[in-house]
């Protein structure tokens, strides 16, 4: 048996062909959907593409975690800002990073302005514990580099808790 005696439409009893294939007009609202389902998976799948637009909603900005010296080093990459553009918050072992960026260009001969405004916040949980007060940070180039020296004495964040028991017996059946 071929491959080709699997589809209806290539055997020798006739049988009719899937509307997409034959020459009969296709519903007008069948051809409606179709258009509109190809319309969004064009422009969605677009966005993997572009390349400022996807890393600023999937985790913006870039962010590296490394363990050295006693240590703990957080370096962010954060092109076209400023230090005062960025606020650090530690706190209850995480590390927050927020920020803001304003642009605008203007071209007086073709007579246009854009402007271009964002804001994120990056919330850091950090995995080992750190001494909050002797934190530091520099700001080089457009990378944040924040330098957490490890706590001498980690404290106790656990606790049991107590499993509570049914006090009645499992009925028999």
């Amino acid at each position: 048996m071929s491959v080709r005696d699997l589809i209806p439409w290539n055997r020798t009893t006739p049988a009719p062909a899937p509307a997409s294939l034959s020459n009969e007009a296709a519903s007008p609202f069948l051809t409606l959907h179709r258009e509109m389902n190809r319309l969004f998976d064009d422009v969605f799948s677009g966005f993997g593409s572009l390349p400022g637009l996807a890393d600023r909603t999937l985790g913006w900005p870039k962010v590296e975690l490394v363990e050295e010296n006693g240590a703990l080093r957080v370096s962010a990459e954060l092109p076209g800002l400023d230090e005062a553009d960025v606020e650090l918050l530690i706190a209850d072992g995480v590390l927050t990073l927020k920020g803001e960026k304003r642009a605008e260009t203007t071209d007086a001969a073709r007579g246009y302005t854009e402007r271009s405004y964002g804001r994120f916040e990056r919330a850091i949980a950090l995995p080992i514990p750190v001494a909050e007060d002797k934190a530091e940070a520099t700001f080089r180039n457009g990378v944040l580099t924040v330098t957490l020296p490890r706590a001498a004495e980690a404290p106790e964040r656990r606790r049991r808790i107590a499993i509570n028991g049914s006090a009645t017996p499992a009925a028999k059946h």
